[in-house]
């Protein structure tokens, strides 16, 4: 009998091991709910204003819920506009203990956006950046974990050329308004050749493609 209670008790210290992670995984979100209520009520007040550039609703819920799911914390935005997308990033990141960098090029949108970040009560959370993509992306030394691509879309490749060294195995890089019927088809089909990424088109909102980087090359 000794070894089949033997046997039993390790059976029931792998199913607790396998568990444990899981239980981890499940507290470790920082709670605010004073911060989560004036999120709410400040996206509540704004429903139906947003335009210039910024995202559907269900793609700031998607990109909120990438960062909860994968516990990113390092998070970078290219193509703030006046804010949606990036209250979505940072209210997420404000459970995760992360920060965003968010880049802008134009001057008003990006006045606009810190006003939006400061009602919402995200400010802290958000390090919002006036500068050309273009030459700000090379510069920024990461590491990131999350990336949400959504500035000029003719330069998409170079965005993530000038990325990929920077984002984390594990790490995700999403792209927006992409669709396999449009002009961007063909930086769709080069991220899906890369074979160290596992990427999905998610197509509920205007289209975001999400990128899982699996190894480093």
């Amino acid at each position: 009998m000794k070894p089949i209670k033997t046997m039993t008790l390790i059976s029931c210290l792998v199913l607790v091991s396998s568990m444990y992670p899981v239980m981890l995984n499940s507290q470790d979100l920082i709670e605010n709910p004073d911060l989560d209520k004036k999120v709410k009520i400040f996206l509540a007040e704004q429903s139906g204003r947003w335009n210039d550039l910024n995202v559907p609703d269900s793609d700031g819920k998607l990109l909120y819920d990438l960062i909860l799911k994968g516990r990113y914390n390092s998070a970078l935005e290219i193509g703030t506009s006046t804010g949606y997308s990036g209250i979505y990033i940072a209210w997420a990141l404000s459970k995760t203990g992360g920060k965003l960098i968010t880049i802008e090029i134009d001057e008003e949108r990006h006045k606009t956006a810190l006003e939006n970040f400061r009602k919402a009560g995200l400010s802290e959370y958000i390090d919002a950046r006036l500068a050309d993509a273009h030459s700000l992306v090379k510069e920024l030394k990461g590491p990131f974990d999350f990336v949400f691509s959504d500035a000029d879309k003719g330069w998409l490749k170079n965005y993530f050329i000038d990325i990929d060294p920077k984002l984390i195995v594990g790490g995700c890089y999403t792209t927006h308004n992409i669709s396999r019927r449009n002009y961007l088809q063909s930086y769709l089909e080069y991220i899906e050749s890369l074979s160290n990424y596992e990427s999905t088109l998610n197509t509920n909102g205007a289209g975001m493609l999400i990128s899982y980087k699996r190894a480093a090359k």
